[in-house]
């Protein structure tokens, strides 16, 4: 009775700090592996404790084995369901909320923290690709625990290597069968691909005898995706190849590189085609200026003539006695002969109008605002592991003032920002560059104590918000690099957008 009360509180309790997970693809991964913990209670009396892992598909719900919720199962209304996971200082009691006997997957529901998901790859697994399976095998544990409350104590998950042996069936169901070395505990926890997306989960063992080898069983990604849509559970899915971060930044950087040359070489080129076509156009508008300037002097001229032949014909007229037409005569001559005047002395300069560049030509001025941009990803420049991949709305103002409220860095012919988000463990520096309108945002998937670290280095958000004040700029520069400088050598993943002019 006392080991119950003492589990059974425990799961609330603190009970010892885990080391921050890596910042590496498996480790990222494991942010979000958990040991599960069932205990059955019947009459004031323990008939049944279990373990096995499990994976977070959103931030309060895990995926794990059915056989893992066995218990749960026999004893619906006696079991205390425990969730505990690989890093902070505590552990939550969970529901199950999805069973499926036949598939061996069931969905957990807890309340108190916050996982990191992982994300189901989607893509083809080929034969001898390399495989990690994460979780916490029972033998292990045996081993190490020195009382039962080692099992609910967060702990990383412990990771094995193998390889994709290729896809089975096991009671009607796809499986993947796999060399990676598992246990009993193991039951419910990833079996990943080496950029740690989920393939599998794994659910049961071969027993190798006589020297045979052992090989391990995970229920097919297939099947887990079935699983959760029946469930109406949303997951991340990623279908892209993995790539190395190191391949991915070296080609990536060679294709910035180029991107940027084209994009100079392009604006040279249609600057000198626009700077031609400006000449001709000046060239036709000093013409037309000239013929203009030459027409109204030749009007003046003709006006003037009129007008002297007006004046001489009425001296003419008055001389034969016709006072009344020479009276005439002469008042329309005289009107000639001022017209003549002020037409010759309002006559055109003969100076073009200048013809204006067209705005979408003018040369770009790195601070400039661009307005409302939407920005599309790039699978093949992008090395994608658990992130989304959908559109990215920007309005881009004056000096690197994004949506309004957020000031990016000058960096050479970028702007940069260093984010550090309240809900998420993940640091983005973003990247943009506004002559080949390219973003990019590499991201760093951290421990819980290397976020807290990034958080503390951030400051308290008080951040200029779109502000050119120097100093204010100044300190806002000195907080940003105060967090790259801690993050990892290499991010996990680099997501590249070409953006364009948008609604």
């Amino acid at each position: 009775m006392r080991r119950l009360l003492f589990l059974l509180l425990a799961f609330g309790c603190v009970l010892g700090r885990a080391a921050p997970a890596s910042a590496d693809d498996i480790g990222a991964t494991g942010r979000g592996v958990v040991r599960v913990v069932t205990i059955a209670v019947v009459d004031g009396q323990v008939v049944g404790f279990g373990h096995g892992s499990g994976v977070a598909v959103a931030p309060n719900r895990i995926v794990t084995n059915a056989h893992v919720m066995e218990l749960a199962e026999r004893y619906p209304d006696n079991v205390v369901v425990g969730v505990v996971p690989s890093e902070g200082d505590k552990s939550y009691q969970g529901r199950v909320i999805a069973y499926d006997a036949k598939a061996d997957l069931a969905l957990i529901e807890f309340t108190g923290a916050s996982l990191p998901p992982a994300a189901l790859y989607t893509g083809p697994v080929g034969e001898g690709e390399s495989v990690v399976a994460l979780g916490y095998p029972g033998n292990v544990d045996l081993a190490t625990a020195k009382s039962a409350a080692d099992y609910i104590r967060p702990t990383s998950p412990v990771r094995s290597e193998g390889v994709f042996s290729g896809r089975r069936s096991l009671t009607g169901v796809e499986v993947l069968l796999h060399t990676a070395n598992i246990a009993r505990g193991n039951s419910g926890g990833p079996l990943l691909d080496r950029c740690g997306r989920v393939i599998g989960i794994n659910s049961a063992i071969t027993r190798g005898e006589e020297g045979d080898s052992s090989f391990g069983f995970a229920i097919a990604d297939t099947e887990v995706a079935a699983f959760l849509r029946s469930a109406k559970q949303p997951f991340a899915s990623v279908g892209t190849p993995c790539t190395s971060i190191e391949e991915r930044l070296r080609d990536d950087s060679e294709a910035d590189a180029r991107a940027r040359s084209d994009a100079l070489t392009g604006a040279r080129e249609e600057a000198t085609r626009i700077a031609m076509a400006r000449e001709a156009a000046l060239s036709r508008a000093r013409d037309a200026a000239q013929t203009r300037r030459e027409n109204v002097m030749a009007t003046a001229g003709l006006l003037l003539v009129l007008g002297a032949l007006g004046v001489g014909g009425a001296g003419l007229l008055a001389s034969r006695g016709r006072r009344r037409p020479a009276l005439w005569a002469a008042m329309v001559g005289g009107v000639g002969m001022g017209v003549a005047v002020v037409v010759f002395v309002l006559r055109p300069s003969g100076e073009p109008d200048l013809p204006t560049a067209p705005a979408s030509v003018r040369p770009l001025v790195p601070n400039a605002a661009l307005g409302k941009l939407v920005c599309v990803f790039q699978p093949d420049s992008s090395r994608v592991t658990v992130s989304a991949t959908t559109d990215v709305a920007l309005d881009w103002g004056r000096s690197g003032c994004v949506d309004g409220r957020t000031q990016y860095l000058s960096a050479g012919d970028r702007w940069e920002r260093v984010l550090v988000p309240a809900g998420e463990q993940t640091v983005s520096v973003q990247s943009f560059d506004p002559a080949t309108r390219r973003l990019t945002s590499t991201r760093y998937m951290l421990g819980a104590q290397a976020m807290a670290q990034a958080r503390t280095l951030r400051g308290d958000g008080a951040d200029p918000r779109c502000s050119i004040d120097p100093a204010a700029i100044g300190r806002l520069a000195q907080r940003q690099a105060a967090v790259r400088a801690a993050l990892p050598p290499l991010p996990n993943e680099k997501l590249v957008y070409t953006c364009r002019n948008g609604g």
